[in-house]
């Protein structure tokens, strides 16, 4: 099945990445392959989107310091992106950004400035005021990474409507009570720090009682399970196998629709890491599979789970991988050429 797709790259040459893309691209996925990857949107270091859930609107940060900001675009039956203006999120370097269930709403976090900025939407989809803005304070153990709050991923609990921000400098993950008007208030007895250093992306279960972290900086996942009004750590995994070695920094989280498998996406060990998931055995990491590329970030899959995608940021391409969840194994597809790939987004 034929499917745009939006990818996310990096423009500009970073203490972390050597960007040399043009701004947002737009390609097409034939369901084995990646083709037709052109620029759709000239912006800088637009490493991470988001779209409504019929695609006509697109939002995209820009990733720069000291001031970052935040792209609207109108997405017309073509697929070309028309601009609908950019605003500033009043802090550095944000890395991610969603819309709320309504998609009245688009937050936006900023990695850099450890805050988070909520934009209303005009009916055309425009940004409009921004309404609300918060600012964490604090930090966490590691010096170096830790040295101040580092908002790194929203999510909206899908049962509550709640906002879970992962916070990788503070080492936390908070969840904010989201408001008719845009409005975030703290729920401190319902903050997680996790078992593990630097959470980075928190994904949900379908079940409703289970979530997963990601910490980059220990590689490793933490399983939460939902007790009354929080969720509370009951277990978790390394992301690598046992023999593995040298540095290597997790990344991207994912579920499968059926709940039963995570991945999860290693830099430096350049693999995807596919766990099985059941509440009462817990998680277990059962494969390592190359990314054929070097530092991937995004991973995504197709409605239907049978394709894998990984965005493989350091060596400029996008691989594809077939899965089968019953034996969970992944066999290689494809590899695309785009330049910096960070973010993956079907639309």
């Amino acid at each position: 099945m034929t499917s745009a797709l939006l990818i996310g790259t990096y423009t500009e040459t970073l203490p972390h990445v050597d960007g040399h893309a043009d701004g947002v691209v737009s390609a097409i996925f034939d369901g084995d392959i990646v083709v037709e990857a052109t620029v759709a949107a000239k912006l800088t270091n637009p490493s991470w989107l988001t779209a409504t859930a019929d695609g006509s609107r697109v939002y995209a940060v820009e990733e720069a310091a000291p001031d970052g900001r935040v792209a609207a675009f109108a997405r017309d039956t073509s697929g070309a992106l028309n601009a609908l203006g950019t605003v500033s999120v009043g802090g550095a370097e944000p890395a991610h950004l969603t819309l709320d269930p309504s998609e009245r709403f688009v937050l936006v976090g900023a990695y850099g400035g450890g805050s988070i900025a909520v934009f209303a939407l005009a009916e055309d989809g425009a940004l409009g005021d921004r309404v609300a803005f918060v600012q964490h304070e604090g930090s966490g153990p590691d010096a170096r990474r830790q040295e101040g709050p580092h908002v790194h991923n929203l999510v909206f609990d899908p049962e509550t409507s709640e906002l879970a921000v992962v916070d990788l400098g503070l080492g936390q993950v908070l969840f904010y009570s989201f408001g008719e008007d845009g409005a975030l208030t703290l729920r401190p007895e319902a903050t997680i720090s996790p078992g593990a250093v630097g959470p980075r992306h928190l994904a949900f279960h379908p079940d409703g009682r289970h979530a997963f972290v990601v910490n980059e900086l220990d590689n490793t996942v933490d399983v939460l399970r939902r007790d009354g009004d929080r969720f509370v750590r009951v277990g978790g995994a390394s992301t690598r196998p046992e023999d593995a070695a040298g540095d290597s920094s997790a990344a991207a989280i994912r579920v499968s629709p059926s709940g039963a498998t995570v991945f999860v996406t290693n830099r430096g060990d350049d693999t995807v890491a596919v766990f099985s998931f059941e509440d009462s055995a817990g998680l277990k990491l059962v494969a390592s599979e190359s990314t054929r590329g070097k530092a991937p970030r995004d991973l995504i899959l197709t409605p239907d789970a049978r394709r894998i995608l990984i965005a493989n940021q350091d060596s400029d391409s996008v691989a594809v991988f077939s899965f089968e969840e019953e034996t969970r194994s992944l066999e290689f597809v494809s590899l695309a050429s785009v330049p910096t790939p960070v973010c993956l987004r079907l639309v």
